[in-house]
């Protein structure tokens, strides 16, 4: 954050506001200063319309009691007043249209920077911020923070009006000009105590409107815990205590919008009744026309609605700064480095790294690495390496770091100290674009979009549909997505719940074959798929030249390795062959441990994967058994 918005931070509401209003212009001025043109030149008609009307009064309507007021002045009174109604009605157009089209473009804009921060943000910031909150951010806190640009062009037109109102009156009448210069004060007396009284109040309804999200977004997400443990009268507990906190909130507002409000109306009304009373003295004593107390009274008339607009105007402003702060918030998050390079080099053609991987297969080298989440020490000195083109599992207990491992392997998150080398090169030399097409990962989490098959897989690649189909067979994932309704374009559900857990991780894996990657990272990619199924699709890339990195929890994984590395509390406790290692009694009560874990998972935990082999809508399969202690040979299984 800048020194000049830690300055608007600590001014007063109004300021705030002010300030906000000149960052949006600065962002659009053309369509801001065409809806501000329409909104003066709205100001200047109308009180040309009430100067209009005075004359007419004065030199049509009185003398027409008198019978001597000819038909052209008549018509000319008729014309000059159709005139000025017709080009009032296009300033009215004017100031609309460019109004709506700046707070559409600020709108835009805002979502468009927040979106590019989204890209860039470190995952430490996504750890940070509930994506409820996020959606809000991007979403509500926008629209909100920006609302007042609408009313803006009317209110600063109304201003003018009140400006010219003020110099007609003083040249029709100084006393009409004094009803004024007391009602116009109060008014803007009022205005400012209300935006400072209602700013704190706005400040906990958009904050609460945060959490409300937050919730609901949980709820959605965590739909099949939530049914499956009977906890739907919780979460609705939960989310009604949120909600009745939000409605408690928007009602301290309401109330004191209720007050403030019908204050902005009573008060031109009021100086329409002081007018009338001074007016009638006026022209009683022959100091004023009855034209002169018609302007007044109709230009008093014209400003009481429109001091509403202007009333809004100030009530959006706390609104929108606390909104606006929000939303600043999120842009004030770091930027991950590789993530902000990547972006700016996508659709660019240069040479951005100075560094080249070799060719071939690569090796992938921990040296002495650490990491932290906090204060809380993740990874402590972790040194190994992975020779190129064979497989490496990392086996330890939950929370040894692992995954962690994978992270900073994708520069999804930073190392505090040492450095990871692919290929003898450190990726933090790499260009990301370089790092991401060679390595490629694959997690437990299997995340699918609400799209086809194929798009899931080549997301945005130019892939043919040859490397397509490769990718689908590799993950053994090929046969049940051909019975799918529409094979490869078959539209997924939100998330993929179309398809069970096995046959997600799978097109998820394919996903990340379909790059044909020289490093592949599995973080329990393979967790849902039947054991049979993942010896064969390990066994497959074992054939490859690739180099492999799985978190492994299944025997039947770690026995297909090349190389072992045990971490426990963020350190390597051995590394070496599965025969080796068994000789640390806490590495054998892990395989133990591993072994238990199987064998309940294969009384029926991989049913869903091997007996739904296509969804209970689309097709049947059968179940191959499977003994995951001691599991077949990839070459005599089928699938």
């Amino acid at each position: 954050m800048t020194d000049s918005n830690l300055d608007e931070k600590a001014a007063s509401p109004t300021r705030q506001g002010l300030a906000l209003i000149a960052r949006f212009v600065r962002m659009h001025p053309s369509s801001f200063f065409m809806s501000l043109l329409g909104g003066v030149s709205w100001a200047l008609l109308v009180v040309a319309a009430t100067y209009i009307l005075g004359r007419i009064t004065d030199e049509v309507i009185e003398p027409a009691f008198e019978g001597g007021v000819s038909a052209s002045t008549v018509w000319m009174a008729v014309a000059a007043l159709f005139i000025i109604a017709f080009l009032r009605g296009l300033s009215v157009v004017i100031r609309r249209w460019f109004g709506s089209l700046t707070e559409t473009r600020a709108q835009a804009t805002l979502r468009a920077e927040v979106t590019d921060r989204l890209l860039v943000m470190p995952m430490s910031a996504y750890r940070r911020h509930p994506t409820g909150e996020l959606l809000a951010n991007a979403d509500v806190d926008i629209t909100t923070g920006t609302q007042l640009l609408m009313p803006l062009p009317f209110s600063v037109g109304v201003i003018a009006l009140a400006a010219f109102s003020l110099v007609s009156l003083f040249t029709a009448d100084p006393s009409f000009a004094l009803v004024a210069l007391v009602l116009f004060p109060a008014l803007a007396f009022l205005s400012r105590y209300y935006t400072n009284k209602v700013n704190e109040p706005a400040a906990q309804v958009q904050a609460r409107l945060g959490q409300v999200s937050s919730i609901a977004h949980e709820s959605f997400d965590g739909a099949l815990v939530v049914k499956t443990l009977g906890r739907e009268g919780d979460e609705d507990l939960r989310f009604q205590a949120a909600a009745n906190q939000l409605r408690t909130d928007r009602l301290v507002v309401a109330n004191m919008t209720s007050v403030f409000q019908p204050l902005i109306d009573l008060l031109p009304n009021l100086g329409i009744i002081a007018l009338l009373l001074v007016g009638a003295w006026q022209v009683d004593h022959d100091e004023a026309t009855v034209g002169q107390l018609v302007q007044a009274v109709a230009l008093f008339g014209w400003l009481a609605f429109p001091m509403r607009i202007v009333g809004f105007m100030f009530e959006s402003m706390p609104r929108s700064v606390v909104s606006i702060e929000r939303v600043d918030a999120l842009l004030d998050e770091p930027v991950d480095a590789a993530a902000q390079a990547q972006v700016s080099a996508a659709g660019s053609t240069d040479e951005l790294s100075t560094s080249a991987l070799p060719d071939g297969p690569l090796a992938v080298e921990m040296s002495a690495v650490s990491f932290e989440y906090g204060e809380t020490s993740v990874l402590s000195g972790v040194t190994f390496t992975a020779p190129a083109g064979q497989t490496v599992a990392l086996v330890g207990s939950t929370g040894s770091g692992r995954s962690t491992l994978t992270n900073l392997m994708m520069r999804l998150d930073e190392p505090s100290s040492g450095q990871i080398l692919l290929g003898g090169v450190p990726i933090a030399e790499l260009n990301p674009d370089e790092l991401r097409s060679a390595v490629s990962v694959a997690f437990q989490e299997s995340f699918l979009f609400a799209s086809s098959i194929s798009d899931n897989v080549s997301m945005g690649r130019e892939l043919t549909q040859e490397q397509l189909d490769d990718a689908l067979d590799r993950s053994r994932a090929g046969k049940f997505v051909a019975k799918l309704p529409k094979a490869q374009e078959t539209i997924l559900g939100e998330r993929g719940v179309t398809l069970s857990g096995g046959q997600r991780q799978r097109v998820a894996l394919a996903r990340a074959l379909a790059g044909e990657p020289r490093v592949l990272l599995l973080d329990d990619a393979t967790s849902a798929v039947d054991p049979v199924i993942e010896a064969q699709i390990l066994a497959g890339l074992r054939n490859s030249d690739t180099t492999m990195l799985i978190v492994a929890h299944r025997l039947s994984t770690i026995l297909l390795a090349d190389k072992i590395v045990h971490l426990e509390d963020g350190r390597i406790r051995g590394e070496g062959t599965h025969q080796e290692l068994l000789a640390d009694p806490e590495y054998a009560a892990l395989v133990t441990a591993y072994e238990s874990e199987e064998l309940q998972d294969h009384d029926g935990h991989f049913a869903e994967d091997a007996d739904l082999e296509v969804d209970a809508t689309w097709g049947e399969a059968v179940l191959h058994p499977v003994d995951p202690v001691h599991p077949v040979a990839p070459d005599e299984v089928t699938e």
